[in-house]
């Protein structure tokens, strides 16, 4: 459904005319569709439409919150919302952000900066998504006979609708698309089985394609099968893209000021410091086109940018929001994020990407190989989950390939590889020139030093 503005509006007033000095309604709206397949039909289908508000009143520094989806719990939800905030503690730091005059026109219905929609996308019907789907499962069996069976093959579709209006005079809006291909599949040659998955997502349909996902899953678990158990040692690892965004991903918490100030970020006492390799870049964008973590505002109304978060290996500063931005005597870098409409603003990425720091640092996908005598290559990673986002310490089983001179000498299963994250990301030797996005990270191959690996 269409975002009412008008709606948001009356909530808005109806919270001041309630005794809020300051007030925000957020409201979102989806059009979500996710098909899986099998055997080449539709094995599960669902269509829906969401939609929900939330309300941010301040009153004497202290905080209510409330939310719904259902229009006509509007009066209710600034009601509840009125008496959250009397029952509060006082925050000195509460507030909510004001428009940037530099980037803020007036209207929340403006084109957006960033392009993050795609028509192809929100118009899309059940057939045509299904035939997609159907793809995705078709590709993966004609790559290689030794596919013998297919876990799961999804896609899903999505049209979204975000608005922020505020007393402070945020008035923003946008709606965006978002489209994904996902798939298990699994190899069989008779001997051994081996399982891979592969995902790939953009705002724009054209830059999916099912195809590529099922064939590059099923190659994936088609070069693993006679998989072995290697020898314990240090040796040189190169991680997949894949797997290289979880790590990225892990390491992601440790920018985040709320992090930070808690104590509880790998990063806490280290701007302005080395932290990882000189040869790597960080940064965060919200803007880059058809990324999945790109909009033009953040989840508060503040403009979203750029930001070098680790130039050449030093840390350059953190993430924030409005409130951790108030904390440290400093303003929001447009990273606010919710989990949907119900749940408060914290800190989050929106696209970070791990980059060469120079031109020379980059090396060819196949090069990378030849850099070390011998490594792993590691194309899967289990219990990522538990790697510790305080410490750093890691401890991850793998699979993947081993390499000598270049040449995949045979597929490893049960491996190991441990250390902590700060020392790994400082052990960088080489960066490939194959940037890949996966959801909201992207990175290019990988080559580490020497890494303890056990079996």
């Amino acid at each position: 459904m269409r975002i009412d503005r008008g709606f948001a509006v009356y909530l808005l007033d109806l919270a001041l005319r309630n005794g809020a000095d300051e007030a925000e309604v957020y409201t979102k709206s989806s059009k979500n569709l996710s098909i899986e397949v099998k055997d080449q039909k539709i094995d599960a289908l669902e269509s829906s439409i969401s939609f929900g508000y939330a309300l941010r009143f301040i009153k004497d520094k202290r905080l209510g919150f409330s939310y719904s989806t259902i229009k006509d719990d509007g009066e209710s939800v600034v009601k509840k919302a009125e008496e959250a905030a009397k029952c509060a503690d006082r925050d000195e730091y509460l507030e909510l952000p004001a428009p940037d005059p530099e980037t803020s026109s007036g209207s929340g219905y403006d084109s957006p900066a960033v392009e993050i929609f795609d028509p192809l996308i929100s118009s899309i019907d059940e057939k045509e998504a299904a035939e997609k789907v159907s793809l995705l499962e078709r590709s993966a069996y004609d790559t290689d006979k030794r596919i013998k069976n297919i876990r799961r093959a999804n896609g899903k579709f999505s049209d979204t609708e975000a608005m922020i209006v505020s007393s402070r005079g945020i008035d923003r809006h946008y709606q965006s698309t978002a489209c994904s291909a996902q798939i298990m599949v699994m190899a069989e040659n008779g001997r051994d089985s081996q399982m891979a998955w592969y995902f790939k997502g953009s705002r724009f349909l054209k830059e999916v394609s099912f195809e590529e996902v099922g064939r590059s899953a099923a190659q994936r678990a088609v070069q693993l099968l006679g998989a072995r158990r290697m020898n314990a040692q240090k040796a040189h690892v190169i991680l997949d893209h894949m797997v290289a965004s979880d790590f990225i991903g892990i390491f992601a918490a440790s920018f985040s000021s709320e992090n930070v100030q808690k104590g509880k970020s790998l990063l806490s006492g280290r701007r302005g410091s080395k932290v990882i390799s000189p040869k790597v870049n960080i940064i965060d964008s919200g803007l880059l086109p058809g990324r999945l973590g790109s909009r033009p505002f953040d989840d508060e109304g503040v403009a979203s940018s750029e930001k070098v978060l680790i130039k050449e290996g030093v840390l350059q500063g953190y993430l924030y929001n409005t409130y951790t931005a108030r904390k440290d005597g400093t303003v929001s870098t447009g990273n606010a994020v919710r989990n949907g409409f119900s749940g408060l603003p914290s800190v989050g990425i929106s696209n970070l990407v791990l980059e060469a720091a120079s031109k020379s640092n980059l090396t060819s996908p196949d090069e990378i190989f030849l850099l070390s005598d011998k490594c792993l290559f590691v194309t899967e990673a289990m219990g990522m989950h538990f790697v510790n986002r305080v410490t750093g310490e890691f401890s991850v089983g793998v699979s993947g390939l081993w390499i000598e001179k270049g040449e995949i000498t045979f597929p490893v299963k049960e491996a190991v590889i441990s250390g902590n994250l700060l020392s790994l990301f400082e052990n960088i030797e080489a960066l490939g020139d194959d940037l890949e996005f996966y959801d909201n990270i992207g990175v290019p191959s990988i080559l580490f030093g020497p890494i303890d690996i056990s079996a």
